[in-house]
């Protein structure tokens, strides 16, 4: 499987930013989207627990119900990284980008009312109230309202050449009226407009899902879905090898060899594995510390010994699946002077939904200890960590992430994850030089400009040490023999599509 990569995933490039008039076929990722074909219920383990209900403002959960065909917005990022239709057919720019102009195609919500160009507008205008704002408009003013029955007028209080793309991401699904509650919650259930219709959740372990037959796409072939949260990897692999699911996403590397070989598919994506120093309370607060960290750290032994080759030592923050990233690199500017830890205690959080990064924790702690720094670990599920990690309760967290995820555009993701009002700020870093720098890639509208202020911003988030690169990832997804149309997706918000039968 090793070879299969290059024949799953060429590379991916950043999206092109759009301006103009534009459409596209309605070509689904999977294969057989017609429908024709009749599957039984296609049962899937999924690593990342829900943490807020289903609800699509929170954390994972509206990826959730992206990777299970259950919502979907105006548009959607192909395998390339373009935003493509989805609930829009077609959209135009207006002044200069200023705002943008979607014609909505004929579709029903899974309650069986009509998508309209009203529901549509109160539906991200929804989502631009949200407290935290979404990743993709947390750095924008987010407005939506309608334009007769089937337009919706979007805009983002400035032109923003890169609004489609920000309208793809899964938070910003599109959901009828009665499932935005007075309490300002969203209840997804048989309330969205993708192939699958969430019908039953027990609690954080399970979900139905049954199959939408009046997806504006095409009937899917399985007739439901039948999700397992199952954050132990060994766990998933277990029941991939066993026969208890079909699908198994984020397969552990150590589980590889013991699984048929034609059931592991290897993806390149744009995810990394980082460790992220808290700059903003406990010993990481000293830029000169922060430097001995990064100083200590060995990346190659995560990328070979973690991994086991299933990744490469880091390089910065953007990997090589994007094939324009490597030319357009400097070197990080102003970095501090490495300092004596003399025997600074730190605690490291992580999580163990990805078996990898406990084994990467323990990796870097016996790198850090034999710098000088006392090092103890913390590891608990995502669900279980996520608030204390928000709330700086740690000095280090190690995590991972997809920096096209947001959006399919670099700059987005640097604003949300290192600018002072970043809304997933995990090193809680604010620093004037680097928002500067990111707001100036921010108004940047040609692709080539813009990827070249990203890595100019990139070279300053590195010169402060706040982060520390470890390792680019490929993602290992197990899909049984028996099963046809499975979805391989770089940016991994698709995992089942209307094509995907057993």
């Amino acid at each position: 499987m090793r070879s299969s990569r290059r024949r799953l995933i060429a590379g991916l490039l950043l999206a092109p930013l759009l301006s103009g008039c534009f459409a596209a076929s309605d070509d689904d990722s999977s294969s057989d989207s017609s429908g024709s074909g009749e599957g039984g219920r296609l049962r899937v383990a999924l690593a990342f627990q829900p943490t807020e209900n289903y609800s699509p403002y929170g954390g994972q959960d509206s990826f959730i119900l992206s990777r299970l065909g259950v919502s979907e917005g105006l548009a959607r990022l192909d395998a390339n990284g373009t935003a493509v239709p989805a609930l829009a057919e077609s959209w135009s720019s207006e002044q200069g980008g200023k705002s943008w102009v979607f014609k909505l195609r004929d579709a029903k919500f899974q309650d069986g009312s009509k998508v309209t160009a009203k529901a549509v507008a109160a539906a991200l205008t929804h989502a631009a109230a949200a407290d935290p704002a979404p990743p993709a408009i947390s750095d924008v003013k987010l407005t939506a309202e309608a334009v007769g029955d089937d337009q919706v007028k979007v805009g983002a209080g400035e032109a923003d050449p890169v609004l489609p793309l920000r309208l793809t991401n899964p938070s910003l699904a599109v959901f009828s009226p009665k499932a935005y509650g007075k309490d300002g919650k969203v209840n997804p259930v048989g309330t969205a407009t993708g192939p699958f219709e969430l019908t039953k959740t027990t609690g954080d372990t399970a979900a139905a899902l049954d199959r939408y037959d009046d997806y504006w796409g095409g009937r899917a072939q399985a007739s439901g879905i039948d999700v397992k949260f199952v954050s132990d990897g060994t766990a998933r692999a277990n029941a991939l090898r066993t026969g208890d699911v079909d699908i198994a996403e984020a397969l552990p590397v150590a589980q590889v060899a013991s699984l048929d070989k034609d059931t592991v598919h290897e993806i390149n994506t744009t995810r990394n594995s980082s460790l992220f120093l808290n700059t903003q309370k406990g010993v990481f607060t000293d830029a000169g510390l922060r430097a001995a960290a990064r100083e200590a750290i060995d990346t190659s032994a995560v990328a070979k010994g973690v991994y086991d080759g299933y990744a490469e030592p880091a390089k910065g923050l953007f990997g090589p699946a994007l094939t324009w990233a490597a030319g357009k690199r400097s070197e990080p500017t102003g970095r501090a002077k490495a300092t004596d830890p003399k025997g600074k205690s730190i605690t490291i959080a992580t999580y163990d939904d990805r078996p990898e990064l406990p084994e990467t924790a323990q990796v870097l702690q016996q790198q850090l200890q034999k710098a000088g720094f006392k090092v103890k670990l913390e590891v608990r599920t995502y669900a279980r960590l996520e608030s204390d990690l928000l709330a700086k309760k740690f000095d280090a967290a190690i995590s991972t992430r997809n920096m096209m995820l947001d959006t399919g555009d670099p700059v987005t993701v640097l604003a949300s994850d290192y600018t002072c009002d970043g809304s997933y700020n995990l090193s809680f870093l604010c620093d004037k030089k680097v928002d500067k720098l990111v707001a100036d890639a921010q108004a940047e509208s040609d692709p080539g400009k813009r990827q070249d202020a990203a890595m100019k911003a990139e070279a300053a988030i590195l010169g402060t040490d706040a982060v520390v690169p470890l390792a680019h990832l490929k993602a290992i997804v197990g899909i049984g023999t028996s099963v046809e149309g499975g979805v391989l997706d770089p940016y991994e918000r698709q995992l089942v599509g209307t094509g995907t039968r057993r």
